[in-house]
């Protein structure tokens, strides 16, 4: 059915709604949009893109190079569950996939997760596992609900000092194998898929939570209404980690502050308990606002081009002219490896190439016709942008 028939109709269900929501990362929801593209080809699927006021020209730009994306553009920062909702009102999908624009999906994402869905019963949100831009796995593609026992081991350091105790790890569920699918409480909202039915009887995002938590509520709701979230590992996707917040004290008192609303909508404890609780929370936050990041070094930066060949040679001219980067000899001795993704060399590919890198290099991901070379290896630092 052309997309000139299907708006014709109110409400013709299709396969998926990819909703996004946007704020300052043009490059990265780049990169983001064309794997999302590449995922969905044979689909019957939408995208729609909330850009929640980022006045940096991003929409500007991707809007005429992804004229099938369906955009939403606020005036202001709705925060981040309201500005998901717009979009879900909008959406006629039978599955919703809620994704960061800092992620990168390979191409049977979709496929895969429609066909795991299939095989289980009674599946509230669904979340896959997750590595950052340096290839390392990410804890929080599965996790347990911040209960009093499991955010006192986590503040106390016995989830860190005990990482596979059932007992002292449950946040990241580190007793379960995380090669194996299961079911996992909270779902990260980097990419939450969930279905229509299970979300119109649970109700949409808490608007309350204007950015993080929203998810760990969410997931809540779906098993407090008798669903299951399930954890399924057969796909890997990247998610850049933060990349759309700025990592400061303004950050983790926001996410602090999210996860002290959680657990007074939820939790009920005593004045003293949650008094100690919450204390902890905050000493923890003062804790990560004051630490120390290292600069990244001034001089010139070694990086092997790998993957398609139009990729490498459009980045190879670049590089000629560039006071930053030179193209390194062999692979070995580069700085960073930068992965081209194109008609030669896929996301799927682009993603296991990430992980079989040398730990000390970095990485760096193109694809063809992006405007942008893009990579985030430090987890508690901004990403790298090379514009092209």
């Amino acid at each position: 059915m052309s997309q000139k028939s299907r708006n014709s109709l109110i409400n013709f269900p299709m396969d998926i709604s990819v909703i996004i929501v946007n704020y300052r990362v043009p490059y990265f929801l780049e990169l983001c949009l064309h794997s999302v593209r590449k995922a969905l080809q044979g689909l019957d699927g939408e995208i729609i893109v909330v850009d929640n006021h980022s006045g940096d020209g991003g929409v500007d730009l991707l809007r005429p190079l992804f004229p099938e994306v369906n955009w939403i553009v606020n005036t202001e920062n709705e925060g981040f569950s309201r500005a998901n909702n717009q979009a879900l009102r909008r959406s006629t999908g039978d599955n919703i996939l809620f994704l960061n624009p800092d992620t990168v999906v390979p191409e049977d994402f979709v496929r895969r997760c429609i066909s795991f869905i299939g095989t289980v019963r009674n599946a509230g949100g669904l979340g896959v596992r997750m590595i950052d831009g340096s290839g390392q796995f990410l804890k929080e593609s599965r996790r347990g609900f911040p209960t009093p026992w499991v955010a006192f081991c986590k503040l106390s350091g016995l989830t860190a000092l005990f990482p596979h105790s059932r007992h002292f790890a449950p946040y990241y569920l580190g007793h379960l194998p995380a090669d194996r699918p299961h079911p996992a409480p909270v779902i990260s909202g980097a990419c939450f898929w969930v279905s229509r039915p299970a979300l119109d009887r649970t109700g949409p995002f808490d608007e309350t939570f204007f950015m993080y938590a929203e998810d760990i509520d969410l997931s809540y709701r779906f098993e407090s209404t008798g669903y299951t979230n399930y954890y399924f590992p057969d796909v890997t996707i990247i998610h850049f980690k933060g990349e759309s917040t700025p990592k400061d004290f303004r950050y983790i008192r926001q996410f602090y502050k999210a996860i002290i609303q959680f657990r007074r909508k939820h939790f009920k404890m005593s004045a003293l308990s949650q008094a100690g609780i919450e204390g902890a929370i905050w000493l923890r936050a003062a804790i990560g606002a004051i630490k120390v990041r290292t600069p990244r070094s001034s001089r010139a930066r070694s990086v092997w081009l790998t993957g398609d060949p139009e990729g490498i040679a459009r980045l190879t001219s670049a590089a000629a002219v560039s006071s930053e980067r030179t193209v390194a000899s062999d692979e070995q001795h580069a700085d960073e490896i930068v992965f081209c993704i194109g008609d030669e060399f896929s996301f799927r590919s682009a993603i296991e190439a990430l992980e079989k890198k040398h730990p000390a290099q970095s990485a760096a991901f193109y694809a063809a016709g992006c405007h942008a070379v893009i990579g985030s290896a430090r987890r508690d630092g901004k990403g790298e942008i090379w514009v092209l």
